[in-house]
């Protein structure tokens, strides 16, 4: 990796990427400690520490939640706009039609996603304002006619687009997939903080055995995000012109996991919703205070029905996400055109149906796994409460190691690429 690296920075061109890249980050970490106006840094504080929930959303926007800061929202409602959009996309037939027209109906899609996560966070904003207006953590009034309460709205709801232009930049300039980064950079940007606590009171025995999980547990990460099934492709020998081009033989890569930590992502924007919905209604008047505070108990990260509907949407969403990414019928009408087939299956819809067999066994690993790592966390929080941490060190895991994997992967790819165009001149 570290090898990988330094022939990166030797490149140009890969090296003025990757200091991009670190420079937007950079700018990222500056935002998160810029503070939003008109909170009790002590009583949010409080609140954080009683609220699974918004301490998973604190992990995601790195710490901006409990420093109250421009970037408090983080990338959730471009998050939840995604969802939302592909979802949309499955059921109308005129964004269907704008998706098989390549680059272009990619293009709007994303277009259209961004408009969506303006509202998204303004309608965040707005209830997060209320919610921490209910627990008396707001120092300024909150009402519509108070402009203190438009400015903390506006100041939010700016911050989490912002984020989203500057993961968007990330993307086309940088490298890798830009809003994973930012959720990469907010997790990492905790270990300075779990460093000096260890270090102002060490406890040998729990470094040890967090030490072995972690490393069992990056592991465990790499190998199964790494697994593939390789189909084998034969080409066959075709005449173009007045040239005879031979065949050969090759494979197509299927990866164990190809949705990569994006279903837990989807996961938790789907469980935190309702909960957050029913949290602004925790303090009304009976019976709508008391549904609202049972919501909020039962999806709460020490009950069953949140471990449980966490592993069930991990799950689906896995399966979601491979359909929405893997496309058999391209894959094997591609295959047709370039004379390429499986040995022993038909060109055409006989392809197309083996690919989606295969697809669908080998995700139920993928599936699996992601929802064994989503839900054992807090599943061993629930049981063990001094262990409750874990909750979010193991989704974190999760992210860091695959952001990580899925970057490298891509700098071996530029990489690889120059080397072969310093061949070919």
């Amino acid at each position: 990796m570290f090898e990988g690296l330094l022939n990166a920075f030797r490149a140009p061109d890969l090296r003025r990427r990757i200091l991009f890249v670190f420079g937007i980050l950079f700018v990222f970490r500056f935002l998160a400690h810029v503070p939003v106006p008109g909170v009790d840094r002590t009583q949010l504080a409080s609140f954080l520490d009683s609220s699974p929930v918004f301490g998973l959303l604190d992990l995601f926007s790195g710490g901006g939640l409990t420093r109250f800061s421009v970037v408090a929202l983080g990338v959730n409602p471009y998050i939840n706009a995604s969802i939302i959009m592909q979802l949309m996309t499955g059921v109308v037939p005129s964004l269907q039609a704008l998706q098989r027209e390549g680059e272009y109906g990619r293009t709007k899609i994303n277009q259209y996603t961004r408009y969506l996560a303006v509202p998204m966070a303004l309608l965040q904003a707005y209830g997060f304002m209320a919610l921490l207006s209910a627990n008396n953590v707001l120092t300024t009034p909150f009402d519509f006619g108070s402009w203190e309460t438009w400015t903390q709205i506006a100041t939010l709801t700016a911050g989490s687009i912002v984020l989203m232009w500057l993961g968007e930049l990330i993307t086309e300039k940088g490298i890798g997939n830009g809003v994973s980064f930012i959720i990469f950079a907010g997790i990492v940007s905790r270990a300075p903080g779990a460093i000096l606590a260890f270090v102002a009171s060490p406890d040998l025995a729990r470094l040890v055995l967090f030490g072995i999980l972690g490393v069992a547990a990056v592991a465990t990460i790499i190998y199964v995000q790494e697994g593939q099934r390789r189909i084998p492709i034969q080409y066959a020998s075709r005449v173009r012109g007045r040239r005879m081009y031979q065949g050969g033989q090759t494979f197509l890569p299927l990866r164990v996991n190809q949705a990569g930590v994006i279903p837990i992502i989807f996961a938790v924007s789907i469980l935190l919703f309702p909960s957050q919905i029913a949290s602004y209604f925790t303090s009304s008047p009976d019976p709508i205070g008391a549904i609202a505070r049972g919501i909020v108990s039962l999806l709460s990260s020490g009950s069953w029905l949140y471990v449980i509907l966490y592993f069930l949407l991990t799950f689906g969403f896995t399966y979601f996400y491979t359909a929405f990414t893997f496309k058999p019928d391209e894959t094997a009408e591609q295959l047709r055109k370039n004379g390429g087939f499986i040995p022993g299956i038909r060109p055409g819809r006989p392809t197309q149906d083996y690919l989606a067999k295969v697809v669908t066994r080998i995700t139920v690993a993928g599936a699996l796994f992601l929802g064994t790592v989503a839900a054992l966390p807090p599943f061993i929080g629930m049981i063990s409460p001094s262990l409750n941490g874990l909750a979010l060190g193991g989704t974190g895991i999760l992210i860091v190691v695959s952001v990580v994997v899925e970057t490298m992967k891509q700098l071996e790819a530029q990489l690889l690429i120059r080397q072969y165009e310093g061949f070919i001149k």
